[in-house]
């Protein structure tokens, strides 16, 4: 009688903590909704000029349109690649390949892309090469074909992450099993991988659709012109530029209502983004024995290595070549210690509300409730469907005339960049909150360990390491967000990225070669010490 005594009393506190965050998660969201609100009643004053519906449809066009490719191209590579990895699963550098496609998901972006610059810009490597060969030749990079390249740089790594525990999850015995039956390549392929790519493929699609349809900072170093605009880069030169308040009002409900839509398209398919799944242990498999399977395997992880390899080199050999033309180190010092200032203020702000967000749905589940789950799982991916510019111009408008904004502008790139980072905390803790309740939520229920005391003696030790990883990963990313900067930087507060931007704006490629190469390598060093101060000396 006192255990269930004490299951019910934990459960009630259970309940109550659940519809407290609850609350919490409904303020923030109806932050988003007044700031939109805000700038539409700001914008209502002439309501006599017409909005620009060619403007917004071309727009929209192109962000539906650079998505739906940037998609497609990258599962197209992943799919092959996952493929030939799960059948090759013992070679030297496999795990160190692994272990590569985790950088573009902690790498700046603004430094990713500098990278693909220095390989396929006029004067990048493949310029050099046909100059090498006596071809006059070379590739136009900014446009729709920039803004691809970059896309499935960043995103085929993901996909591999994502496609790969798929793969290690079909049981040993049913590669044995298919090998006794004497089944070809094409046999597994049609009877056992179609099945579990029809499985995975449409969520983990549904997500490269949503970070594409989102692009920022690729659109707008690599869009290269007003045809290659997308909603949120239209969002920033409407509000920051052109303070056309009406215009960013419907560009960021357009954004929404596709977005939105998208985040019930992932819930639908019941795809969650699940990052830190170690990909490491994979069943033998008898069909990539052969000569001629081995040969395709390793040609597509050759070139697939190629693809990812080459703009990281390209940048580590440009960014020594161009210290010589870096900028001076006091600036260089201020804007790195900005952006670790920055950085990690914005993953503990991440980590923490993804945390509570990620308790409070791991609650929900427990009690049965369904459609909170679920609106508590997208208000944690609020940065996917709602503009961080929107969020930020209307908190600026609200707060105009109370606060002094200039001072307080590192608060709103804090803000936003925690914004952007909490659907990659979500992914990570998300699933470790889920295995942890299972073993211990019965346990602690029983001793009546609740509240702080639990996560202290229970969760703290079992949950240190995904923690770790979840602060790491938004660290990282809020160190190396172009939009918060953008929005809200000024002349003293000039981060790594915001300065490694305007020196590509600029064409100033050498200075920008070492103030991209400086930035990465605070960032992978920023990420591994936060791990391994934070997750402990064990870590995977």
């Amino acid at each position: 009688m006192r255990a269930a005594g004490r299951i019910a009393t934990s459960r009630a506190v259970s309940l109550s903590a659940t519809v407290l965050i609850g609350y919490g998660l409904a303020a923030t969201l109806g932050t988003s909704a007044v700031a939109i609100l805000v700038l539409l009643l700001a914008a209502g004053g002439d309501a006599t000029v017409a909005p620009p519906y060619a403007y917004i449809g071309r727009v929209l066009g192109f962000t539906l349109w650079q998505a739906l490719l940037s998609t497609a191209l990258s599962l197209l590579a992943a799919i092959p690649m996952t493929r030939a990895l799960a059948r090759q699963a013992q070679f030297p550098g496999r795990l160190l390949l692994v272990r590569l496609c985790a950088l573009p998901m902690v790498m700046p972006t603004i430094v990713g892309i500098f990278g693909v610059v220095a390989v396929y810009g006029g004067s990048g490597y493949l310029a050099l090469a046909a100059q090498a060969v006596g071809l006059d030749w070379k590739p136009r990079l900014y446009g729709l074909g920039g803004i691809l390249i970059a896309h499935v740089f960043f995103n085929l790594p993901l996909a591999i992450r994502l496609l790969l525990p798929a793969f290690a999850s079909v049981p040993a015995e049913s590669w044995r099993l298919a090998a006794q039956l004497g089944m070809g390549s094409r046999d597994i392929f049609r009877i056992i991988e179609i099945p579990l790519l029809r499985q995975q493929v449409p969520g983990i699609a549904i997500i490269i659709f949503m970070l594409c349809f989102t692009t920022f900072a690729v659109a707008l170093t690599l869009g290269g012109g007003p045809r290659a605009t997308t909603l949120e880069v239209a969002i920033y030169q409407a509000l920051r530029f052109d303070f056309d308040l009406r215009l960013g009002a419907m560009l960021a409900f357009l954004q929404i209502v596709f977005c939105a839509g998208g985040a019930w398209a992932v819930w639908r398919t019941g795809r969650q983004m699940v990052l830190g799944t170690s990909a490491r242990l994979v069943a033998y498999r008898y069909d990539g024995r052969t000569r001629g399977a081995r040969l395709a395997d390793f040609g597509v992880i050759i070139l697939g290595a190629i693809f990812l390899v080459l703009p990281i080199l390209a940048l580590v050999q440009k960014g020594l070549i161009g210290m010589i033309a870096a900028a001076s180190v006091a600036s260089l010092l201020r804007a790195g210690l900005i952006s670790l200032g920055l950085g990690l203020a914005g993953g503990l702000t991440a980590t923490l509300i993804g945390y509570l967000i990620a308790q409070a749905r791991q609650r929900a589940v427990s009690l049965g409730r369904k459609r909170g789950a679920m609106l508590l799982g997208l208000a944690g991916r609020l940065g996917l469907f709602v503009s961080p510019m929107v969020i930020g111009t209307g908190i600026f408008l609200a707060a105009s005339g109370h606060i002094d904004l200039y001072r307080m502008a590192a608060a709103g790139v804090i803000l936003l960049s925690a914004v952007m980072a909490l659907p990659f905390v979500m992914g990570v803790l998300e699933p470790a909150l889920e295995v942890a309740a299972e073993r211990h939520d019965r346990l602690c229920a029983a001793l009546g360990l609740i509240g702080w005391n639990r996560f202290c003696h229970i969760d703290w030790p079992t949950l240190r390491r995904p923690i770790a990883t979840a602060l790491a990963l938004s660290s990282v990313i809020a160190m190396g967000d172009l939009g918060a900067i953008a929005l809200f930087g000024n002349q003293d507060m000039v981060n790594l990225t915001l300065l490694l931007y305007s020196q590509l704006g600029a064409y100033r490629l050498d200075g920008a070669a070492s103030t991209a190469l400086i930035l990465l390598a605070l960032a992978l060093a920023f990420y591994w010490t936060i791990e391994r101060v934070v997750g402990g000396r064990e870590l995977h």
